[in-house]
């Protein structure tokens, strides 16, 4: 085993200028990661200058077997925290060999938002915060439960220290600091209401790399959970009851709300979004009724609301932007299986886009 990880760990630089690229892009599910290798000449550090590559779609419900050919374009790169060296993770959207985005592909609309000019000149910053519950691989039950069984109640956990309340933290830690090395602009972690919960924000990151980086941020977790052999489930309401769901809170703000007097601009940006509730709501990711009921800090699905420090409201407003009338606010509707690019471009679309 010891050779094994000393094979891993070879750097490459050493005896080649070559790299591994690993092509990433988003499966038929819409929430599946799929990835491959390719060896490329040499470093690389814009996507542009990277080959587009092909995969069997048919394989990953995106295609049909007669005609099965998808083409991966390349739209930004991450250091590989896995492979390091000049190695690089790529982030990738799906085409028909005719140069048609596939159906599944929701980074091409969402770039066509995030560059309209109107879109542009207000520069919308994102902070995400994703939740996600970690599952024992046999069991399929979360992490650091008895098989079969509860924990104690809600309460201890959120947060928490010590071997009784925080299950996974080596996992969590691997995660923090692979996202940091990749490039990924995360900007913390913690422990979450639900025992074997966690969370991890990232952000503040502009327009479409707020997508690019949620997903990026995902694969790696992914990656690491599959070293761990631990399950990764972004499911809403992963168990029934009286636990905390998981959802992905978008904290969003426009260059208006950022300035002076910005309050005002934000108060008519929520009431665009209160006159679009059901729209969002159906793009805001699958099985969110079991988790939006108006209890576990949600508000109920079918009505929309916000208030200041509410975390049982659809929007919450933070202390801080009201005390100096401009800011951000936080739109805690979101699954956790939400797509950050339809997600993102959806409320910059009917903030500054929409007219009602």
């Amino acid at each position: 085993m010891s050779l094994l990880n000393d094979l891993i760990n070879l750097n490459l630089s050493d005896t080649t200028e070559k790299i591994i690229a690993e092509y990433i892009w988003i499966g038929g599910s819409g929430m599946d990661l799929r990835s491959k290798a390719r060896t490329l000449p040499g470093p690389v550090t814009d996507p542009s200058k990277l080959p587009k590559w092909n995969y069997d779609g048919s394989s990953t419900n995106q295609a049909p077997g007669d005609d099965s050919e998808v083409i991966l374009y390349p739209q930004a790169i991450f250091k590989d925290p896995f492979r390091k060296g000049n190695n690089i993770l790529v982030m990738c959207d799906a085409y028909t060999p005719a140069g048609e985005p596939i159906p599944t592909n929701k980074r091409f609309n969402a770039a066509k938002i995030f560059s309209h000019p109107d879109v542009v000149a207000e520069e919308p910053w994102y902070g995400i915060e994703q939740e996600y519950t970690l599952l024992q691989k046999d069991t399929k039950w979360p992490l650091g439960w008895p098989v079969g069984g509860f924990p104690g109640p809600q309460g201890p956990y959120y947060c928490g220290v010590g071997a009784d309340k925080s299950f996974g933290r080596d996992i969590v830690d691997s995660h923090y600091k692979a996202c940091l090395y990749a490039g990924v602009n995360i900007s913390g972690i913690n422990g979450e209401v639900m025992p074997g919960q966690w969370e991890f924000q990232v952000g503040p990151s502009v327009g479409i790399s707020a997508g690019d980086q949620i997903w990026i941020a995902r694969y790696i977790l992914e990656r690491i959970t599959e070293i761990a052999g631990v399950v990764l489930s972004f499911d809403p309401k992963p168990i029934p009851g009286d636990w905390n769901g998981a959802g992905a809170h978008t904290n969003y703000s426009t260059k208006s709300m950022r300035n002076d007097g910005g309050i005002d601009v934000i108060k008519k940006a929520i009431e665009k979004l209160g006159l679009r509730h059901k729209e969002h709501i159906a793009a805001y990711g699958e099985g969110n009724e079991r988790r939006l009921t108006g209890r576990h800090e949600t508000a109920d699905i079918n009505s929309f609301s916000w208030g200041v420090a509410n975390r049982g409201a659809s929007i919450r407003v933070g202390r801080d932007t009201e005390k100096d009338g401009k800011g951000y606010f936080e739109d805690r509707r979101p699954a956790s299986n939400m797509d950050p690019y339809v997600v993102t471009s959806m409320i910059a679309e009917t903030t500054i886009l929409w007219k009602p």
